[in-house]
């Protein structure tokens, strides 16, 4: 497997942190800050739209 290059933790306010990575061929991965080792992968796109709409407070109480 390759190695994650995990971003910078985004934290809402009141909710747990959380981190995207990609590895070298493109993969995505996100992961609640602090606990990379257990993370979900999927393409970037779709990661991309999951933050963006907990971002917009529609899914807060995903993380």
């Amino acid at each position: 497997m390759s190695d994650i290059t995990w971003e910078d933790p985004y934290c809402g306010e009141g909710s747990a942190c959380f981190r995207i990575g990609t590895d070298g061929i493109g993969n995505a991965y996100i992961a609640v800050s602090g606990a990379e080792e257990h993370y979900v992968t999927d393409t970037r796109e779709a990661l991309a739209t999951l933050i963006r709409e907990i971002k917009a407070g529609k899914a807060d109480h995903l993380l």
